[in-house]
């Protein structure tokens, strides 16, 4: 049975940086979408990269390009998300999650299906 277990959240100031992990076991698909998202409190659920292993793409929300890089350790079964110039907008809990196929930058909960329980990130001074 497939478990995502995330870590690597914490406090951090303004124009910190912070390096998410998910760790897969059980994980057997050749060709998959690693998503990961983010949820701040009284929001939706937001979608802010996305990786296809069948092309080997990366996808990023307009809010997190050029800030957010999404990487992968297949040895491990590992994956990244690093986020640099954090600012408090970004602070909520952060989940990885994996599902068939990436739909480019519209990364939507409803096209993953196995989800991590989440690390939460705070970004304040």
């Amino acid at each position: 049975q497939l478990q995502l277990v995330e870590s690597g959240g914490g406090l951090v100031q303004p124009g910190g940086s912070l390096r998410l992990s998910c760790t897969a076991s059980g994980f057997t698909e050749k060709y998959y979408a690693i998503g990961w998202f983010r949820q701040a409190p009284g929001k939706e659920r937001e979608g802010v990269s996305c990786f296809s292993s069948a092309d080997d793409r990366k996808y990023y929300a307009d809010s997190v390009e050029g800030r957010f890089t999404i990487s992968i350790d297949n040895a491990k079964n590992t994956w990244y998300l690093r986020m640099d110039n954090l600012q408090p907008e970004d602070t909520g809990v952060y989940y990885c999650a994996t599902g068939p196929f990436c739909f480019g930058r519209h990364i939507l909960p409803r096209d993953f299906d196995s989800w991590g329980q989440g690390t939460q990130v705070t970004v304040s001074s």
